[in-house]
C-alpha cells in the first residue's frame, strides 16, 4: 500500500466507539514524537488495510496497529504496542507482553464485546478539528 505515510504507524479502529474515540484522543494528546496516524476501520482505507495484512474486513471489534511494510499487531498485542511507543511511563505496558496472549486476547475481547453497552457509541465517525486532521487518513 504505496499511499499510506512513510515512516508512521497506523492505529485503525472502530470508528463509531466512545471508548475508541476517547483512547485514540488520548494517544494523539500523549503522541509527542507524532508517530500514529489513525483510519477508522469502517473506512474504504481501513477496509483495504485490513484486506492487505490479511485480517477479515468483518473483525471490526478490535484496535490493530500497522506499521506498513514491517508488521501489525492486533487485539492486546496492539495496545501493548501503542503504550509502549508512547515512551514515558507507558513503556511499563510491555510487561504485559508476558501474560499469554491468549490471556490477554480474553480480557480483551470481553470489554471489547461489551464497548458500546460501557461506554456508548456515536450514530457516524469523528470529523476530526481542522488542527488534527493531518493525522487522519482517508
Amino acid at each position: 500500500m504505496e499511499n499510506l505515510p512513510r515512516g508512521k504507524k497506523i492505529i485503525l479502529f472502530d470508528g463509531v466507539c466512545n471508548l475508541c474515540d476517547g483512547i485514540v484522543q488520548y494517544v494523539i494528546k500523549h503522541d509527542k514524537k507524532d508517530v500514529f496516524r489513525f483510519v477508522a476501520l469502517q473506512s474504504d482505507l481501513g477496509q483495504q488495510i485490513l484486506k492487505h495484512i490479511g485480517i477479515n474486513t468483518k473483525n471490526i471489534d478490535s484496535i490493530v496497529l500497522y506499521e506498513p511494510g514491517k508488521a501489525y499487531f492486533y487485539k492486546s498485542s496492539a495496545a501493548i504496542e501503542i503504550a509502549r511507543e508512547l515512551g514515558g511511563v507507558f513503556t511499563i505496558a510491555g510487561l504485559f507482553r508476558f501474560i499469554p496472549k491468549g490471556l490477554r486476547n480474553t480480557i480483551y475481547d470481553y470489554v471489547a464485546k461489551n464497548r458500546y453497552k460501557w461506554y456508548g457509541q456515536k450514530a457516524e465517525c469523528m470529523i476530526p478539528t481542522p488542527e488534527l486532521k493531518a493525522k487522519f487518513l482517508d
